[in-house]
């Protein structure tokens, strides 16, 4: 059994997912970080100074009572929050990833110039629908004259 195991952890698409896993998990501390220090700070002051993660409403007071000037003040003083900026940063943030795994997969699956199709070389004649050359003028079948 513990030689199965062996074999299966050591299978090439385990480590790439491993490996793609870990590097994920490091992205998303790069996009959160990108989020609450570079992104939303500026939003905050364009919006007349709001900190978005700081909106909190509060549903049960704490042990010390507020008014509570930040989150992290209410939840110190035990208090119960509905943190929607912390949300509003989570959907920004899901929104970033997506975005670069979008345009990651839509580089990926974009065929190369090996891969793409070559010219055609034949076409149809429109009047007796034999196949012709492309550069024929006239249809070597039923003789009628091709439009270029």
């Amino acid at each position: 059994m513990l030689e199965e195991f062996k074999k299966f952890i050591m299978r090439g698409n385990v480590i790439d997912m491993a490996v793609g896993i870990v590097i994920g998990a490091s992205f998303g501390g790069i996009v959160n970080s990108f989020v609450n220090d570079v992104l939303m700070p500026p939003i905050g002051v364009l919006l007349g100074g709001i900190d978005f993660s700081n909106l909190f409403i509060l549903i049960k007071k704490g042990t010390t009572p507020g008014p509570y000037l930040s989150l992290a003040q209410a939840q110190e003083a035990g208090a119960v929050t509905l943190n929607y900026g912390v949300f509003i940063n989570t959907i920004i943030s899901f929104l970033i990833i997506a975005l670069a795994i979008f345009t990651v997969i839509r580089f990926l699956n974009k065929p190369t110039k090996e891969e793409e199709a070559p010219p055609p070389v034949t076409k149809e004649c429109p009047f007796c629908f034999t196949i012709i050359p492309i550069k024929a003028k006239r249809c070597p079948n039923c003789t009628s004259e091709l439009k270029a």
